[in-house]
Parts: structure tokens; C-alpha cells; sequence
């Protein structure tokens, strides 16, 4: 099929808000500028001026296809609020087979479509489309029975069951077991390609029961890497620092979320000032995200800043292009973006390399891979990045190669049309 005649629909929890939404939104951006005519279908619509984007069900009907199963989950889970939204059971779902994009699409694109969008029983029905199904997978939850990230549980390579985050009621046949078990029946009786984001994520996938047996491609995501320049054109405003320091970039959507590893990062910073004095008296670290702790700062002896949430790209941009290094200490990354971006802006990438970060870091060549958990090994490899710089055009053509949009969109459409050939 001539990829300027393919239509294709990609399923979202919400276009924006979230790391899974805007990689979901940026490859439907790219696959449209390859010619597809791509669509997306969500749950929650931040841009209400992207006739691109749609409305899954109206927005008073969401609360009846999220609330109920947040409230069993919030039940067997002993009402542990730290926990619930660790895990999904896909219960309750919009019946988006029925949307006119849907069944206008020639291809259609499952991301994360948790907390209400598509139940279980919705995949099943838009399998029964006859179309081709392809599933993205942004974590682990595909391949577990409810969590979106295992950790060091290895239940998943069997099957669930004595769920770490099942509090009440947890035994053998427990709530991840059932859904595992409604899972297992789902893949074997439709015909679903998985997309893994990451090799990591594809090992992931082979060492799992569920999807050792299903076919699973590995495609980055999508970012527009050419947006990311690797000289700043101005300070940015409102930004009172010293240029001529060296600026050690660090931020996500929440830093102190426990999967990113903010303590660690913190030891990390002051191992810094504690065994490299010289080179930390060179430097600032610069912290972006929300932070719902922000007592925790003072713990930071090196000299720092924290910005708060940022939502501005093109501020994103500037502060990217001004730093030297991106850290992250994230416990697990499915593919993290501030990794890219940062590469793609010329700075010197660290991080654990439990996750997509292999796909991303050359250890030694284009950024740091640290001990597992070591914050010491952070300090390593942030005094390995200010002592031994990479040319920063080097790095962007280094992140080029891989995640382009344009290549990403590629790999895409080729698939699609592999998998429209063999569903005819």
C-alpha cells in the first residue's frame, strides 16, 4: 500500500501529559509528515486546537471507565495510595472500536491505554476488526499481570501471582494472576504486534511468559532531534546563573519520584563535592521537574539551582544547548528522553544502565554508564564528562542516526505495510 493512502490511528491515554503521550504524539507528528495520514484517539485532549487529535468518549464519561477500577485496585491493595497507580488491570475501557477513526483506519496503534481508555476486552474487539493490531509498549505492564514496571520481581517470567503490591488477598491466584491469565488468552487468540521501544525492553519481552512467543519489533521512539541545537543563542530569561560555570543538567516530569533515584543523585552531588573539589567548584547543578519534596534540596552540597516544572520546549532548548552534562539515576528507564534531548544538544550523557540507555550510550565513547545503584559511579562519570569532552556536533549526529523522526516514521510505515501485506 502506497504509504500516502495508509491511515493510521494511534491509541493514547492522553496526547500531552505524560512521557508515553508526547513520544505517542511525536511519531504521530512524523508519521504525518512521511504522508500518513496519522491520527491519535485519546482519553485526555490538551490541545483542543489539533484537529489531529480526538476524544475517545466525552469528557463526563471518563470518570466511569476510571474510577471503578482504581477503587478495586485501591482495595486490594490494602488503600495504599503510594502504590496505586503502579499498577493497571485494564478492567474498564472506552469501546473505541466503535470511534469513526477507528474504523476508518487501515492501521491501528495501541500506546498506553491504561486508566480507562481500553480495557482487555476492548483490545480483543479491535483485534476482531480484522486490521492490523500493533501494540507500542512504553513499560512493562504488557508482559506482566499488573505492574507497569517489575523491578526486581521475577514473576513475570513464569507467571504472577503473590503480588508485591497486592496487599489484601495476596496468594497464588491473586489479582495479577487473573489478569496474567486474562492477558495470556487475549495474545494467543489475536493477532497482536508488539513494538519494544527499547532492546532492553525487547529482552524483557523474550525472558517473559507472556510475549517470548509473540512477535515483537524493536522502534525507538520518535524525537526531532534537529530542534535541539547545539549552541545556545541567548541566556535564558529569568535564568540568573553563570554561563562560565559548567551546568550538569538532571530533570523529569516528578524528581522525586522513587523510580528516578533523586537520592542517589543527591549522594552522587556531594560525593562530587567531597572527592572532586576542583572540578565542583566549576560547577552548577541545574534541577527541573516537579518536586513534591523540596526540602530534600538542602541535603545538596555542591552548588545548585532547581527550576521547578518546566513546560516551555523552547526554554528547554536554550538550558540543553548552555550544559555540559545530563544525568540521570533513574532505578529503571524504558528509554529516557532527557538522555536524547540532552545528547542531541551536545551534552555528555550519565546514567545507570538498567533500561533503554544502552541504546542510547556508548560507555566511554558518548556519555557514562555507572554501577547499578552506585551514586559514587555517577561522581565518576560526571568528572569522566567534564574531563574528557566530546565534540558536541559529535553527539547530536550520535543520537541523529538512531531516533530521528524521520527514521522512526520509516521503520513504522514499514511495518505497517509488512503486516497489511500478510493480513490480506
Amino acid at each position: 500500500m502506497d504509504k500516502k493512502a495508509l491511515k493510521v490511528v494511534l491509541l493514547s491515554h492522553s496526547d500531552k501529559l505524560g512521557g508515553a503521550a508526547v513520544v505517542t504524539f511525536r511519531l504521530m507528528q512524523a508519521l504525518r509528515d512521511a504522508g500518513v495520514d496519522a491520527r491519535m484517539v485519546v482519553l485526555l485532549k490538551s490541545d483542543e486546537n489539533n484537529d489531529n487529535v480526538a476524544l475517545a468518549c466525552h469528557r463526563s464519561e471518563r470518570i466511569v471507565h476510571f474510577l471503578p477500577e482504581r477503587l478495586k485496585i485501591f482495595l486490594m491493595n490494602g488503600f495504599n495510595r503510594k502504590d496505586l497507580f503502579k499498577v493497571s488491570i485494564a478492567s474498564c475501557g472506552v469501546s473505541v472500536h466503535r470511534h469513526p477513526w477507528v474504523k476508518e483506519a487501515d492501521v491501528v496503534v495501541l500506546n498506553w491505554i491504561n486508566q480507562g481508555l481500553v480495557s482487555l476486552s476492548g483490545v480483543k474487539s479491535l483485534a476482531k476488526l480484522g486490521k492490523p493490531l500493533v501494540w507500542t509498549m512504553h513499560d512493562m505492564w504488557c508482559m506482566t499481570g499488573i505492574c507497569h514496571h517489575a523491578h526486581e520481581c521475577q514473576g513475570f517470567q513464569s507467571w504472577c501471582g503473590y503480588c508485591p503490591y497486592i496487599k489484601k488477598g495476596r496468594h497464588e491466584n491473586d489479582l495479577s494472576r487473573r489478569v496474567w491469565e486474562k492477558k495470556e488468552k487475549l495474545y494467543r487468540d489475536n493477532k497482536i504486534h508488539f513494538v519494544a521501544v527499547s532492546n532492553w525492553l525487547a529482552d524483557k519481552c523474550r525472558e517473559s511468559a507472556l510475549l517470548k512467543d509473540q512477535d515483537v519489533s524493536v522502534i525507538h521512539n520518535a524525537f526531532p532531534i534537529d530542534f535541539y541545537m547545539t549552541q545556545p543563542t541567548a541566556p535564558v530569561k529569568d535564568f540568573n546563573v553563570d554561563y562560565n560555570r559548567n551546568l550538569i543538567l538532571m530533570g523529569a516530569a516528578r524528581l522525586d519520584d522513587p523510580i528516578k533515584g533523586f537520592d542517589m543523585a543527591i549522594e552522587a552531588f556531594n560525593v562530587m563535592f567531597d572527592d572532586y573539589p576542583d572540578l565542583a567548584s566549576q560547577c552548577t547543578i541545574i534541577l527541573f521537574g516537579e518536586l513534591r519534596d523540596e526540602s530534600k534540596l538542602k541535603k545538596i552540597r555542591i552548588h545548585h539551582q532547581y527550576l521547578g516544572r518546566v513546560n516551555d520546549n523552547k526554554f528547554l532548548r536554550q538550558l540543553y544547548a548552555w550544559s555540559k552534562v545530563v544525568v540521570s539515576t533513574s532505578l529503571y528507564e524504558t528509554l529516557p528522553g532527557t538522555l536524547i534531548e540532552g545528547q542531541a544538544a551536545g551534552c555528555v550523557p550519565v546514567s545507570f544502565g538498567m533500561g533503554g540507555q544502552s541504546d542510547i550510550i556508548d560507555h566511554k565513547v558518548n556519555g557514562f554508564i555507572a554501577d547499578y545503584k552506585s551514586p559514587r559511579s555517577i561522581a565518576e562519570g560526571i568528572a569522566w564528562a567534564l574531563q574528557n569532552p566530546i565534540p558536541r556536533e559529535v553527539l547530536h549526529r550520535s543520537v541523529k542516526e538512531r531516533f530521528a523522526s524521520e527514521s522512526i516514521a520509516s521503520q513504522y510505515i514499514e511495518l505497517f505495510n509488512r503486516l497489511l501485506v500478510k493480513s490480506k
